[in-house]
This record gives C-alpha cells, sequence and structure tokens, in this order.
C-alpha cells in the first residue's frame, strides 16, 4: 500500500514517458506480483482514514485531501478488490481515477462512482453504499392494500375523475399509430441518422485543417495549423488509424503544389512530413507494433499506408520481413518494397549494401522477383561473402535477371568455394550459351579442380563444357572416354561418363562416331551415359 501510495503521487506529478513515473509503475506492478503468490484477490474493507485487510489495518492516513481511503468512502465505496492481472494495465487507470475524483469541483455532474463505471474494469470490483439511505430506519410494515380486477379498478378510476370540459381535446379521439410519420418520412430520417453516424470525424476533422491550411496566408496561422497536423499523426498511428495518417501526407503533398505564399521554413516541415515516418526507428516500431497487434487493421488500410513511404524505408522494410509474423502484414510490406525498388534503383542498391544480413538476403530475392536489371551491381561484393545462403540467393537472383553484367558476375562464380554455387553458376552460363565462359569451364575440366567432386558436380561442369566449347572439345573429349591401346591410361568410369555426356551436347558428327566407338565399354555407368549422349545426339 506504501509503494500505490507513491505511485498515485509519481503518476500525477510526471508524465508516461519521464523515468519517474515508470519506475513508480514498475515498483507497483513488482509489488502486486508478489501479492498473487500469496492469495488469489486482495479484498479491502474502506473506511474513512484507513483500509483493512482481513480486520487488519495496512493503510491508514489521517489528512483527507492525501487519503485514498478518504477518496474512496467519500463517494460511497465500502469494498475494494484487486485481482490478478490488475497490475498490468488497469493499476495506472485506477490511479488516475483516483486522481480525477479527487479534484473534482463539489457542483460536478460526475462523482468517483461514475468515473469508476466509464472505465468498465475487467480486475477491480467495489461495493458502494447509497450515502442517502446510510443510516434511514426502515419503514415500519403498513395495512395490506385489498386487490382488485384489472377492469374494476379502471371504471373506479374514470368514474372518481372529474367531468371533461367542452371543448378540450383528447388523444382518445383520434386513431392513432406508434409513429406520427408516413413510411417514406421514417426511411428519410433512418438513412439521415445512418449516414451521419457513418461519417468518418478524423477526416472531416482532417479536411477542414487542409482547408484553412490552404486558404490562410498568415505564417502564424500556418505554424499552428501545421503543428496541430505534425501532432495528430503520432495519436492516429496510436489509434490505429492508418487510412488517416496516408490521407495527411498525400494531402501533404497536394497543399505544397496548391497553397500560395508558403514560406521555406513551411515547406521544408512538410516535406518532412513522409520522411520522418520512413526513418528506420519510427517505422521499424510501427511495423513491430503491427506484428505484434492483437486486432489488426485491414489490407487496405495498410496498403494505403505504405503507398506513403519514401524510398528511404526500403531497407528497413527488407530487413523486417524475416521478422514478420504475421503474413499479411508481411504480403504489405513485401508488395511496398516491390514497388520502391522498382521505382528507385538507387535505394536497392544501397539495400544490398546494408550492414544487415537479413535485408541483403531478401533485398536479392526481391531484385530476382522483379529481375531488377540494376540490382548485380550491387550483387558482386555479396558474392565475396561467407553466407552460403546468401550466396546461393545471389546465384538465382542474377539467373533471373539474366542481364549481360548478371552473367559476368554469373561466371565468376563458377569459381566459388561453395558446391552448389559451382554447380548453379555453370548450369545457367551453359543454358545460355555464355561462350565468354568456356574459357574458364575449360581450364576447370582440363585442370585438377574435379579430380575430388562428385559425379553431379563433374556432369555439370562437362555438360557445359559441351555446350559452350563445341566442336573444338572433340579431341579432348575423345581421349578420356576412349582407352588407346592395350597399355593407355584409362580414367575413372565417372569422368569418362562425364565425357559422354559432354560429346552428346556437341551433336557432330565426329561427336557422334566418337560415341560409338564406346558404345561397347566394359563399364555400366560409361555404357549408359553414352546410349543416353547418343539419343540426346540423335535428337
Amino acid at each position: 500500500m506504501q509503494v500505490l501510495s507513491k505511485g498515485i503521487r509519481a503518476t500525477q506529478l510526471y508524465l508516461p514517458n519521464n523515468p519517474v513515473y515508470q519506475r513508480a509503475v514498475d515498483n507497483i506492478r513488482a509489488a502486486f506480483r508478489q501479492i498473487w503468490q500469496a492469495t488469489d484477490d486482495l479484498v479491502f474493507d474502506v473506511g474513512e482514514t484507513e483500509l483493512r485487510w482481513e480486520d487488519n489495518v495496512v493503510y491508514s492516513q489521517d489528512q483527507r485531501n492525501e487519503s485514498i481511503a478518504w477518496t474512496l468512502f467519500k463517494d460511497g465505496v465500502r469494498s475494494l478488490t484487486f485481482r490478478p492481472g490488475v497490475e498490468e494495465t488497469e493499476i495506472v487507470r485506477f490511479l488516475g481515477v483516483l486522481q480525477q475524483a479527487r479534484n473534482l469541483q463539489a457542483d460536478a455532474p460526475d462523482d468517483l462512482l461514475t468515473l469508476l463505471w466509464a472505465q468498465d474494469f475487467q480486475f477491480v470490483a467495489y461495493t458502494f453504499r447509497e450515502l442517502a439511505s446510510e443510516n434511514a430506519v426502515p419503514i415500519e410494515k403498513g395495512d395490506t392494500i385489498p386487490s382488485a380486477a384489472p377492469p374494476h379498478v379502471r371504471q373506479q378510476v374514470q368514474d372518481e375523475a372529474p367531468p371533461k370540459r367542452e371543448g378540450l381535446v383528447s388523444i382518445d379521439d383520434f386513431d392513432t399509430t406508434l409513429y406520427f410519420l408516413e413510411d417514406n418520412e421514417v426511411d428519410y430520417l433512418k438513412k439521415d441518422v445512418d449516414r451521419e453516424y457513418s461519417q468518418d470525424l478524423r477526416r472531416n476533422v482532417l479536411s477542414m485543417l487542409f482547408d484553412l491550411l490552404e486558404l490562410q496566408t498568415y505564417g502564424t496561422v500556418r505554424a499552428e495549423l501545421i503543428s496541430i497536423v505534425e501532432n495528430f499523426i503520432p495519436y492516429l498511428l496510436g489509434a490505429g488509424d492508418f487510412r488517416s495518417v496516408a490521407y495527411i501526407l498525400r494531402e501533404t503533398r497536394a497543399i505544397l503544389q496548391r497553397a500560395r505564399e508558403i514560406i521555406p521554413e513551411h515547406r521544408k516541415t512538410l516535406e518532412g512530413l513522409p520522411s520522418r515516418l520512413s526513418q528506420q526507428d519510427a517505422l521499424s516500431q510501427l511495423l513491430q507494433s503491427l506484428d505484434e497487434a492483437a486486432m489488426h487493421p485491414t489490407e487496405e488500410e495498410l496498403a494505403e499506408l505504405f503507398q506513403e513511404l519514401s524510398p528511404e524505408a526500403l531497407p528497413t522494410l527488407m530487413g523486417w520481413i524475416a521478422k514478420l509474423h504475421n503474413e499479411r502484414v508481411k504480403d504489405l510490406v513485401q508488395a511496398a518494397a516491390a514497388r520502391l525498388a522498382q521505382a528507385n534503383p538507387g535505394e536497392v542498391l544501397k539495400a544490398l549494401g546494408s550492414e544487415d544480413g537479413a535485408a541483403q538476403l531478401e533485398m536479392v530475392k526481391l531484385a530476382g522477383r522483379l529481375k531488377l536489371p540494376g540490382a548485380p551491381d550491387g550483387m558482386e561484393p555479396l558474392l565475396a561473402s561467407g553466407d552460403r545462403a546468401l550466396k546461393l540467393a545471389v546465384v538465382e537472383a542474377l539467373t533471373a535477371i539474366a542481364s549481360p553484367s548478371g552473367l559476368r558476375l554469373l561466371e565468376r562464380a563458377i569459381d566459388d568455394d561453395d558446391r552448389d554455387v559451382r554447380i548453379a553458376a555453370v548450369r545457367f552460363v551453359a543454358s545460355r550459351g555464355y561462350r565468354n565462359a568456356a574459357g574458364r569451364v575449360e581450364a576447370i575440366v582440363s585442370g585438377s579442380k574435379l579430380r575430388n567432386a562428385d559425379l553431379t558436380e563433374k556432369m555439370a561442369f562437362f555438360e557445359a563444357y559441351g555446350a559452350l566449347v563445341g566442336a573444338k572439345g572433340i579431341a579432348a573429349l575423345d581421349k578420356l572416354l576412349v582407352a588407346k591401346g592395350l597399355l593407355g591410361k584409362r580414367e575413372d568410369p565417372e569422368t569418362r561418363a562425364c565425357a559422354a555426356m559432354a560429346l552428346g551436347k556437341i551433336r557432330t558428327p565426329e561427336a557422334r562416331a566418337v560415341l560409338e566407338r564406346a558404345a561397347q565399354d566394359k563399364e555400366p555407368l560409361v555404357r549408359n551415359a553414352v546410349t543416353r549422349a547418343l539419343r540426346e545426339v540423335g535428337a
């Protein structure tokens, strides 16, 4: 109770963002959590100057203007109950109600009970007693009123009533109905009531503000209006009214074009509104709130807001895609990022150069999906990184973009340290017939790099060799595939099978002749490879 008493003073003197306010609230929550380890609820009996728990005084304050007990007692509260969970949010609201009740004027229409009822507490309960009847004396029992049938009572009343005056109009003389309006008039009223209640009051207020901002040319008036609009944005974001925030940003751009005599200071402030929302700290806080919210705005509302983000928001959006758990928010963030990436190539390069690995990875994937032609310029450093997933994503994106600069990077990826990167790169340059990579592929096939490689990698490089080198490589492949004489050195079966598949990619009569000479090879792996290659040559 001492902690609670200190907390009400702290919440009265300081704003919620003040460290003293926050520390007081944390102390209250910690005190309640210790209580809940021993009991399931906390019930106080309220006296004029004290609070009792199980007939023990746990709080006492004789000065009424500072007493929590007197604030409750004077408005009729006689017991107060706290339940587990009150410490999360409701205790702060409860302290605010107590402070508000202390400051009420004598002629105020509200009292403590009205304020408590308006808060609709779930973890705070209370009982009260009407002050006027607190010391009332019970009414003594009187004589029993005799009962009579309703028609008899009605007739008795009519008999005892004085006679009607002449000329007096009585409602009984008319054929009345429930409504005194025609059907079309009733429909008109219903529609007008529906229209009134369906209006967006925030939008109406904002429209009036922007009308004034456009028409009023006085500097002091505009400065005050701009300040109101700036302060409106955090409130609307907190209320989840993203559609109105998007409306503010759109109207701000229109005001900059239409309004007359805007001084440079006001123009700079208005132009900075979209960029302030797109800054990393503000946008990160917004995305985290959206992802953790219990109730989410509609896709249309979020789409309207994300459409107003400035290009500098792209790196932040890319970094948050992997962190988001809400699929609807993630889809909208990806759509907003795609729009910004297509319209702002410079921001794409900036996102690719980010220090955030997750942002780089998502930007690479997005560039591949959108086939952004300028993206390969920012991917070259990523191929030199040690992140395997990032390098594979770069290769996949480059194969999707397939621009000249992308093919040059894929040629370099043929010599990468990672096996999967090498295979993906060499397969794509071979499928595109990129002959500039022929020299690099030939050096690998004729060298020793494939000696310890598995069959999949060998096959990929030999097939690329056949597709890119062409007829010039028949002699080398013939030497690998067909043994020379009885004592000639023979290659291992995997290498000879790969050489056969490479000849199948060349598809010339000379290549077919070499394959036919090896058709009866003793190794099953080589024979199968030759058969497949011959079918491919024939095709």
